[in-house]
């Protein structure tokens, strides 16, 4: 509040001015602080503290009739500039300045033409602002109505619903609407197209399809929301093949596991005979029984029974028929040889023989339509154990001669009796050696074995001992060759 002495408590121009304050006074005169300075467009000699001062009525109404215009409906009416009324005779107390009368009388002129101009003024500057709230808001609603589109959403073959949306595009609608799409869905148009008014889009969810087709599982995705609509878009032939579901059987989104065996054309040969049958069978066996031939006992087919058999196949039948047999084998037996210096070298002596042992073989017999395949052994079982045979090997120095027989002619007798042969036998197996021993004779002369396994000097060596026993009787028709 304005605390003046000379000034008016702030009101609206809309209400009619409050009462004078209580201790509130009149000025005597002008303040030292009001400009009384001439302005442009006074009278010449005018005072406007010693002015004239005009009824209220008048006044109001002259202001108003100027600013506000006629009143509605009537003509408009030409309103007088208002006069500056010159001073009244002095004497009057009016108008003249020199009493408290006459500054209340201009302060309220001044308050009546200023509360008038605002009067006027009011209703402009009351509808300015709405004007312009009203044009904003045509604009906004012009805008809005353009951005605005009705367009059609149907969701994997669902309901299909009108929707008002501000979206630029069918991901951002879509998003708007809380659907979520996978990189499989289908959407149409593109995700990424322009939305315009009118415009439809169509969600396609994908559902994962485990599919075994002709025994080659695989995943695939489909939007196809049935069996069979899910054949049909990925291209498997129907007609004719196994389906473990139904065909009307719905697809959730869960997907579900689908095995397929589309038919196939199957040659079987059997028995002398070619049969061609279209099946859908799981394996080759059941393609056989289908064809008309049974698989019985050891019967097989060319290609493993439990394959799944293939368009085109030709598929063979193995008749076969089995038996056993059971054959006794000798088992060899090992020989131990140790070194013996009692003997002279050359010579072996067998302490114990060795004998063979015996093994019971079981041998399975196969014909394969009519023809023997080679045995197959079955198992093997021993029926007595082989006896190692133990050899003594002589390593003592041979003689090199024996006394009163060096100078006698020991290789011409040896070509008589043997041909010069060390392991020469005569025709009846008798006599062997170069120089024919008997085996009785060779051992009393102290050799092992056999003579004519036994070394040439050691053959030698033993014809010189018994020269010494008997001469030359041994050898009775090539004996003189000793001294020839």
């Amino acid at each position: 509040m304005n605390n003046s002495p000379y000034a008016y408590p702030q009101y609206s121009p809309y209400q009619p001015p409050p009462e004078p304050e209580p201790g509130w006074r009149e000025p005597e005169a002008a303040p030292p602080w009001q400009d009384t300075a001439p302005r442009p467009g006074w009278p010449e000699g005018f005072d406007p503290y010693t002015a004239e001062t005009l009824g209220y009525g008048e006044v109001y109404g002259e202001v108003y009739g100027a600013v506000a215009g006629p009143e509605p409906g009537g003509a408009a009416a030409a309103v007088p500039a208002p006069a500056v009324a010159a001073p009244l005779a002095a004497g009057t107390g009016i108008g003249t300045g020199t009493g408290t009368g006459g500054v209340a009388n201009r302060r309220a002129v001044r308050r009546r033409r200023a509360r008038a101009a605002e009067r006027a003024d009011s209703p402009v500057r009351r509808l300015l602002p709405q004007a312009l709230v009203v044009a904003f808001l045509a604009g906004g609603t012009t805008a809005f109505v353009a951005k605005d589109k009705a367009v059609e959403l149907t969701v994997d073959g669902g309901r299909t619903r009108t929707l008002h949306t501000f979206a630029d595009d069918v991901t951002e609608l879509l998003e708007q609407e809380g659907v979520d799409v996978g990189a499989h869905d289908v959407v149409a148009p593109g995700r990424d197209a322009p939305l315009e008014d009118g415009d439809e889009v169509a969600v396609r969810y994908a559902r994962p399809v485990r599919l075994t087709l002709d025994g080659r599982p695989r995943e695939v995705w489909t939007t196809a929301r049935t069996v069979e609509a899910a054949l049909a878009q990925l291209g498997v032939r129907a007609e004719g093949a196994y389906l473990s579901a139904s065909r009307s059987q719905r697809i959730g989104r869960a997907g579900l596991a689908l095995d397929v065996r589309t038919e196939r054309a199957v040659t079987v040969m059997a028995d002398g005979q070619a049969r061609t049958v279209r099946t859908n069978a799981a394996t080759v066996r059941e393609a056989v029984e289908e064809a008309g031939f049974t698989l019985r006992g050891q019967d097989t087919t060319s290609v493993a029974p439990g394959s799944f058999p293939r368009d085109g196949q030709t598929v063979t039948v193995l008749r076969i028929r089995g038996s056993r047999e059971v054959r006794e084998e000798a088992i060899p037996f090992l020989e131990r040889r140790t070194a013996d210096p009692s003997l002279f070298r050359g010579t072996e002596v067998v302490d114990q023989p060795g004998r063979p042992g015996l093994r019971r073989v079981t041998y399975t017999l196969r014909t394969v339509n009519g023809v023997r395949l080679r045995p197959r052994r079955e198992r093997s079982e021993v029926v007595r154990e082989p006896r190692t045979q133990i050899v003594r090997v002589g390593t003592k120095p041979l003689p090199t001669s024996v006394r009163g027989t060096d100078r006698l002619n020991w290789q011409s007798l040896a070509v008589c009796e043997s041909g010069g042969r060390p392991d020469a036998v005569d025709p009846s197996g008798t006599y062997g050696g170069l120089y024919q021993f008997d085996t009785h004779t060779w051992h009393a002369l102290g050799g092992t074995g056999r003579p004519q396994d036994a070394p040439a000097a050691e053959q030698t060596y033993r014809a010189k001992k018994l020269y010494l026993r008997r001469g030359t009787s041994p050898w009775p028709h090539c004996g003189p060759r000793l001294h020839g």
